[in-house]
């Protein structure tokens, strides 16, 4: 949701800074690497319950991901094995930020409850899995409720408050099935036989 109505003027935001670090030397791939260091402090704070510090260090972990494609961009290096790095960093730092999450229930709640933030990332990853399996076959399913964006929003939310992060984790739950249906959907009717092949893409 937010990709889709905020994209363009993030990157008119993020375009002067993507060539500024270009100036200094920065790379989009030093940018991603640096991204998956912050997700791992991320991780190791949130497992031990320092859930504000987790917090500070999700916020470090979007920076470089909002700034990386920006200076791909103003560098001329984009490519399709920047963007499967980028996107592999990605799926690497939702699983390191929700197993954190579910480390630290699994220490202050015990029970089952440490398999919510795991329910989450396998839905997260199907979402994922639609999207890149969707366009492998010529079809798209961008949108949804709950895209990573708006994720990576309330579970910093959660983590400012520890008595709200497991009702934020089942909001989070419940939006991130209903994207994995929405994009199911989606594709469905696209690829329906009644649907001329010029419309599919739509």
């Amino acid at each position: 949701m937010f990709d889709g109505n905020f994209r363009n003027g993030v990157d008119r935001i993020v375009g002067p800074v993507g060539r500024m670090l270009v100036r200094v030397g920065i790379s989009a791939d030093f940018l991603t690497c640096l991204g998956l260091l912050m997700s791992v402090a991320a991780c190791m704070f949130i497992s031990q319950g320092q859930l504000r510090l987790g917090l500070t260090f999700l916020i470090l972990t979007a920076i470089p991901d909002l700034l990386d494609g920006a200076v791909a961009s103003a560098a001329g290096t984009s490519s399709k094995r920047g963007a499967f790095f980028d996107s592999t960093a990605d799926r690497v730092t939702d699983g390191l930020l929700l197993c954190g999450v579910g480390w630290h229930l699994a220490d202050s709640n015990g029970g089952k409850m440490a398999l919510l933030p795991m329910a989450v990332l396998a839905v997260s990853s199907l979402i994922s899995y639609e999207r890149a399996k969707a366009e492998l076959l010529g079809y798209q399913a961008k949108g949804g409720l709950m895209e990573r964006a708006e994720r990576m929003v309330v579970l910093g939310f959660g983590l400012c408050f520890n008595a709200i992060l497991i009702p934020v984790l089942w909001v989070m739950l419940a939006l991130t099935s209903a994207t994995a249906l929405q994009r199911f959907f989606k594709v469905w009717r696209q690829a329906s036989p009644d649907v001329p092949s010029s419309n599919r893409r739509g």
